[in-house]
């Protein structure tokens, strides 16, 4: 083996190790996963066990995402980190949300009740983590920093009370 080809070796290899460290972080955006409550079991994590209460109806889709604790990430299309979607349940709902590693989330629930996919102001349910007052008649998104909370290493538990117009 020539030196220059060992020399152009290294650097490929060198290229892809480099290209693989990125890659996983641009691909943490946009999952969609299942809801695993084994990934919220004793020792797991980081994760976010989410307690979603105040369900109005069995009908429709519940949607959890979870977003990074960002100004550029919260709220913002395609910035979802992970998306768990399922069939509601009037009553409470648990969730396990993982997180790609320790640092600060936002998380934002949606009832969709009649479950076409879109956003029904009228009909359709929604709460974000902290539980922010949200004024129904501005429809602009609470900032970042009202819906900001830590992960760490193991699991965080929070609840979140759903609230219909």
């Amino acid at each position: 083996m020539t030196n220059r080809f060992k020399t152009f070796s290294g650097l490929f290899v060198t290229a892809l190790v480099a290209g693989a460290l990125v890659a996983p972080a641009q691909a943490q955006y946009r999952q969609k996963i299942s809801n695993n409550p084994a990934a919220c079991a004793a020792g797991a994590g980081p994760a976010v066990r989410v307690t979603v209460t105040g369900i109005k109806e069995s009908t429709g889709t519940m949607r959890v995402q979870s977003y990074r604790g960002t100004a550029q990430d919260w709220l913002e299309k395609g910035r979802w980190i992970n998306r768990i979607e399922a069939p509601a349940r009037a009553g409470s709902m648990t969730f396990c949300m993982p997180v790609p590693a320790p640092g600060t989330y936002g998380i934002a629930v949606r009832h969709d009740i009649n479950g076409n996919g879109k956003t029904d102001i009228f009909a359709d349910g929604g709460a974000m983590s902290n539980n922010p007052s949200l004024n129904i008649f501005n429809l602009g998104k609470p900032s970042y920093k009202k819906v900001a909370f830590q992960v760490g290493t193991g699991v965080e538990a929070i609840t979140i009370q759903m609230r219909y117009r």
